[in-house]
């Protein structure tokens, strides 16, 4: 493709590089560019692209795409925001395949991988379409599952995923969208023709520094929709719907003057009922994932659902058909009368929901094993700490994914949140050891709760990703449990 090709929505403010060079890809990573590839010298918080453009000539780049001029005289085009631009391209490379296909983006501090994963299976049974999803857990094509390392990947990955799933026959792609991905402009450019905000709660203020910050980054998704569906429930909805730059439908299990209305809700130990009532359509609800955070995982499905021109009537029986979410108050076996779950909750709005929906239906005691992510955010590790001593019975403190912090110093900050409950605890460090310690001191008809690694199977120690598998875990203890007997 020819360079002026790539730029045609690009901002340039100067280039030295000829317009009819032939490109023949995008790299922004000097290790793997080749000969022929467009450059793109992007400021990381790490390292900076542009110390690496002497590298990426060498390599054979054509040209470089930058924000200061190269020294070594490589041909290049100087843009103010080379992020931005890295979208630009990447979609243009790309064939700008999202406007093949009717994009839906999910935004929100918790529920947004449920509730993808949620709308894909009802856009498939009630569409009977193809559809791609792009998230946490994994990315798909239809039925074919892709591994993936960020909620949102990066602008050209993102785009070539796009590619894919147009290229495959997908009708619709249904993905997470990140605050990071908003600000840092992995989704630039693309129009979706459903935005959805499901809620706010304390999470990523290392990055956004106040909450404030953090909805306004939301927000930007709805400055890219076509029509937005918000949680009218939320404290931060009025936000959301001032700074929407499109039509906004709302959902509530509160608000009778909401678009999309849950009433007469039921919660057990097997999931939620409700009945759904949106204008003059009305249908009884049942999804079988327990908790009341799930009747809102509903309501965001359903509203997106009904943006996207399916009958209330479908949308119910199709959200009956649902499977429970990997590592979302998933029930792992075990080898007595106790029960195990593993969930992904990292917020405290999302370790405050899970405690709640277990403690309608626990026999006896709530055992919370959790732990808070290095790196990230320190302001709610007490907070955290604070709440699963207020709603649990007994709790384990132990690592999540501690990076390059040390484990103990997490774990220093989490407890004075718990000191100020009288609930006992444990510190076990080793995360593989605090499971063992769970299960080797339950008590008849605990419910133990595995808390913040959720689908994931692994655990990132300094920069390295080890293999850790807590289903895994649970059956090796379970079985030298056996042998042992």
């Amino acid at each position: 493709m020819k360079l002026k090709n790539l730029l045609a929505d690009v901002a340039v403010l100067h280039s030295t590089a000829d317009p009819e060079t032939e490109i023949r890809d995008i790299s922004f990573d000097s290790r793997g560019t080749r000969p022929g590839d467009l450059f793109v010298a992007v400021r990381g918080y790490e390292s900076d692209g542009h110390r690496f453009i002497p590298m990426a000539a060498e390599k054979g780049a054509a040209a470089v795409l930058c924000e200061e001029p190269p020294e070594n005289g490589a041909p290049y085009v100087l843009v103010a925001d080379s992020r931005l631009a890295l979208a630009q391209v990447s979609a243009a490379y790309f064939g700008h395949p999202a406007r093949e296909l009717r994009l839906v983006g999910v935004t929100g501090t918790n529920g947004k991988t449920t509730t993808t994963t949620l709308l894909k299976h009802v856009l498939e049974q009630a569409l009977d379409a193809k559809v791609g999803l792009i998230g946490t857990n994994w990315n798909m094509i239809g039925s074919e599952t892709l591994h993936t390392d960020h909620t949102t990947p990066d602008s050209y990955e993102l785009q070539r995923l796009l590619r894919a799933m147009a290229d495959a026959g997908c009708t619709h792609a249904v993905m997470e969208v990140s605050s990071h991905s908003l600000v840092l402009h992995r989704v630039a450019g693309l129009r979706f023709r459903v935005g959805v905000f499901t809620n706010l709660s304390q999470d990523h203020l290392d990055f956004h520094k106040t909450m404030d910050a953090y909805a306004e980054a939301k927000a930007i998704l709805f400055s890219q929709s076509d029509m937005g569906v918000v949680n009218a429930d939320d404290k931060w909805a009025r936000t959301i719907i001032d700074r929407a730059r499109c039509p906004v439908t709302t959902y509530s299990a509160k608000d009778n003057h909401a678009d999309l209305v849950a009433k007469d809700v039921r919660l057990s130990a097997t999931g939620v009922r409700f009945m759904a009532l949106a204008g003059d359509q009305l249908s009884r609800v049942a999804l079988g994932i327990p908790g009341m955070f799930s009747v809102y995982n509903a309501l965001a499905v359903i509203a997106a659902a009904l943006a996207l021109g399916v009958r209330l009537d479908a949308c119910a029986a199709a959200l009956g058909t649902a499977e429970a979410v990997k590592g979302r108050a998933e029930v792992v076996p075990t080898d007595g009368d106790y029960s195990i779950l593993i969930d992904y909750a990292v917020t405290p709005d999302a370790v405050e929901n899970i405690l709640a929906t277990v403690r309608q239906f626990a026999p006896a005691r709530v055992v919370f094993l959790f732990g808070c992510g290095g790196d990230r955010d320190r302001g709610k590790r007490p907070v955290m700490g604070r709440i699963a001593g207020e709603k649990a019975d007994f709790v384990i403190v132990t690592s999540d994914n501690p990076r390059t912090e040390d484990p103990e110093a997490i774990i220093a900050d989490i407890l004075p949140g718990l000191a100020e409950t009288r609930t006992p605890y444990v510190v076990r460090p080793d995360r593989r050891e605090a499971i063992a310690y769970a299960i080797e001191h339950h008590r008849r008809d605990d419910i133990i709760i595995l808390c913040g690694k959720g689908h994931e199977d692994y655990q990132i120690i300094g920069k390295e990703k080890i293999h850790m598998d807590e289903r895994e875990i649970v059956a090796e203890i379970l079985e030298k449990r056996k042998n042992e007997v």
